[in-house]
């Protein structure tokens, strides 16, 4: 078949469907409640993705509000008046986060801003990593390093 023969049988496809349509939607008998069934239908679409929307706004405008608090509180407020205790246990919180840090082994003292670190680690690295981490905690003032790896005494 061409082209031209397919057209004529694809208008003819088309106007039967509609035919069909019409029929079913007009019916005498049942058309009245297929026409109410099919506005229901249509309705409960629309609101189901009313709904949807609204619920996306919800979690969009929460989701903003939260990353804006968090941008509010990137650096922790000053503290006045933290006590040798309290500085310790928020270089201990902070130092001891990761899993491969050995928790038995390491001592944290603090004197007046100054936090001593003793104990044994398995690295030169790590001893790095844990002395930077104890500076960046807010309060601290000075890092005192008596830490080492096995086998060798600081």
């Amino acid at each position: 078949m061409t082209r031209m023969q397919k057209k004529p049988m694809a208008i003819a496809g088309a106007g039967a469907a509609t035919g069909a349509l019409v029929a079913y939607i007009f019916d005498p008998q049942s058309g009245k409640r297929r026409r109410h069934e099919a506005g229901d239908r249509i309705a409960a679409f629309f609101r189901r993705r009313w709904r949807r929307v609204g619920r996306t706004a919800h979690i969009s405008a929460a989701y903003g509000s939260g990353l804006a608090k968090r941008a509010t509180h990137l650096r922790e407020e000053e503290k006045p008046g933290m006590d040798d205790v309290t500085l310790a246990r928020k270089v201990e919180t902070e130092i001891f986060r990761e899993p491969d840090v050995p928790k038995g082994k390491i001592n944290v003292n603090a004197e007046n801003g100054k936090i001593v670190l003793r104990g044994e680690v398995d690295s030169a690295e790590l001893i790095d990593d844990l002395v930077s981490k104890a500076h960046k905690v807010q309060g601290v003032e000075e890092v005192e390093s008596l830490l080492h790896t096995p086998g060798k005494a600081s």
